[in-house]
């Protein structure tokens, strides 16, 4: 599964692409944070079990941030417009985009993640694949149901269970339990991790040339 790691090298890449002008320290900290926020899950689970990938991974969660903040933006005397020298509105879209694309997609293609907690207890998992044939044309599998491919529907909170080194299994952990907070668990999501800090610490290096 994803690690932290890979979920704020996502974000990064957010941040240096569309942050702006509203590109600082402060900034891309607030979008790394948003990335960061659906897998607090993962604590809140040891005294809610099987919520973890459930309780803050709904989409329901992006959902009622971008009511708030449009209700937010109709205001007169909005709240978050002024934030940051007045790019708060570009900060909050960049943030609530970090914290669906880099927070809960991840999950979502890997393993996969209740997307509609609490309405509809189900783990959704996507994958497929994506080519072009020249005799099929283009195929896809992402949206078919089959074996091997497309969405498929996992267990519900009361029998899915995903370890994590905070907790490491449903109930109290066993005392001698080994405890593993994976950092990459691939070469792609290393080069993913590394490229985003990599493009972070260029456009670092270019606002500061440019103050």
């Amino acid at each position: 599964m994803p690690s932290e790691l890979v979920h704020l090298a996502f974000a990064g890449y957010l941040a240096a692409a569309l942050l702006g002008p509203a590109f600082s320290t402060r900034t891309v900290a607030v979008v790394l944070a948003a990335a960061a926020i659906p897998d607090v899950d993962s604590v809140l689970a040891i005294w809610l079990p099987g919520t973890h990938r459930a309780l803050l991974h709904t989409l329901l969660l992006p959902l009622v941030l971008g009511v708030l903040l449009a209700a937010d933006l109709r205001r007169e005397d909005s709240v978050v417009r002024p934030l940051f020298d007045g790019h708060g509105l570009r900060v909050a879209a960049v943030a609530l985009g970090a914290l669906t694309l880099g927070g809960i997609a991840p999950d979502l293609f890997t393993n996969g993640v209740n997307l509609f907690y609490p309405f509809h207890d189900r783990f959704y998992t996507l994958n497929g694949d994506l080519s072009l044939s020249t005799t099929r044309g283009v195929v896809q599998t992402f949206v078919e149901f089959h074996e091997g491919g497309g969405r498929t529907a996992g267990g519900t909170t009361e029998s899915t269970f995903y370890y994590t080194g905070i907790d490491t299994d449903r109930g109290a952990d066993p005392r001698n339990a080994e405890r593993v907070f994976p950092l990459v668990s691939s070469g792609m999501q290393l080069l993913v991790v590394a490229t985003s800090a990599l493009v972070l610490w260029g456009r670092f290096r270019d606002a500061n040339r440019q103050r």
